[in-house]
């Protein structure tokens, strides 16, 4: 199972730092990776981070604002956002590949959290 927490309402320019954690499941062996989905519009691929090297892939959308990273012992991804805009408006999602790459599609995701509202007010 995986538990997402830390969302919450912030105004723009502000920061949030979400985590996730895993049980149930070998953490150290899945690439974990972070989802949203704003109202009306289809999942996206926010960031991932492998297991194999911790290497890690940012949409573009994020990139240099939003940072992944885990800890293998507490077996919790976290991804902390900065400089946050209205657009990042959503329920965040975190997930775990069964894989030692880094996955963009969230059909290669086995397991998924609950969501946590990330609402971002201008």
């Amino acid at each position: 199972q995986l538990q997402a927490s830390g969302g919450g309402l912030v105004q723009a320019g502000g920061s949030l730092r979400l985590s996730c954690v895993a049980s149930g499941i070998t953490f150290q062996r899945y690439t974990m990776g972070w989802f949203r989905q704003a109202p009306g519009k289809e999942r996206e691929f926010v960031a991932t981070i492998a297991w194999s090297d911790s290497s890690t892939v940012y949409a573009d959308s994020v990139k240099g604002r939003f940072a992944i990273s885990r800890d293998n012992a507490k077996n919790t991804v976290y991804l902390q956002m900065n400089s946050l805009k209205p657009e990042d408006t959503a329920v965040y999602f975190c997930a775990a590949a069964f894989s030692g790459q880094a996955q963009v599609t969230a059909g290669r995701y086995r397991y998924w959290g609950q969501g946590t509202q990330v609402t971002v007010s201008s």
